[in-house]
């Protein structure tokens, strides 16, 4: 786990719109990353679907994940999603790309 997370800090915290200059997050101790806190579940979705495309991956991530978020409401509906706030939507692509390269050994 701490492999990825590694990559994931380095590739997307490191350009999120929550992290300082220096690469670092941003958020206050009331506020938590989607990307972080389901980290565990969004890599288990990813190795599960490994052979499927993106627009599949990201269906089974929302009903995986998203489906536990306490911003999402009962109809599928995610305040954070729909103002491009939630990070795991808004980096949904590069972190899908960021496991893959850990698991190819090309990012460690």
């Amino acid at each position: 786990m701490d492999k990825y997370l590694k990559a994931i800090k380095q590739n997307v915290c490191s350009i999120c719109v929550d992290s300082n200059e220096k690469g670092r997050c941003t958020l206050n101790e009331n506020e938590v990353c989607a990307v972080e806190l389901y980290l565990p579940k969004i890599i288990n979705v990813i190795h599960n679907n490994e052979n499927e495309e993106l627009t599949k991956i990201y269906k089974n991530l929302k009903e995986t994940v998203c489906i536990e978020c306490h911003t999402q409401n009962e109809d599928g509906h995610c305040y954070l999603r729909e103002d491009a706030n939630c990070s795991l939507d808004r980096y949904f692509y590069l972190i899908v790309e960021t496991i893959q390269k850990v698991d190819a050994g090309i990012l460690t």
